[in-house]
């Protein structure tokens, strides 16, 4: 992936492309829809990243305390802007 939207475009596909890292096939997974697909794929990552991208799954669950939990373990502040500004950003800074 080089863009964001190249990223984007790729959300056409049947499955995201095998050299995504573990945090943006996460959030390719959430931009299809499949939530728990994305959540197996970063509960388990040691990163930053991927703890980042499991906050953000917690706040589309809807469950702020959990996602408040991950976002500190992904030393960023809990997100305040919409779920798709916040997807957005994510990809930015991962890409």
């Amino acid at each position: 992936m080089v863009s964001t939207a190249a990223f984007k475009e790729s959300l056409s596909a049947a499955a995201p492309a095998a050299d995504l890292g573990a945090p943006l096939a996460g959030l390719w997974w959430a931009a299809k829809g499949d939530w728990d697909r994305a959540h197996k794929i970063v509960q388990d990552e040691d990163t930053a990243d991927a703890a980042w991208v499991h906050a953000y799954l917690h706040r589309v669950e809807g469950d702020l305390g959990n996602a408040g939990y991950w976002y500190r373990q992904a030393g960023k502040p809990a997100a305040k802007d919409s779920l798709e500004a916040e997807w957005e950003r994510i990809v930015s800074a991962l890409i």
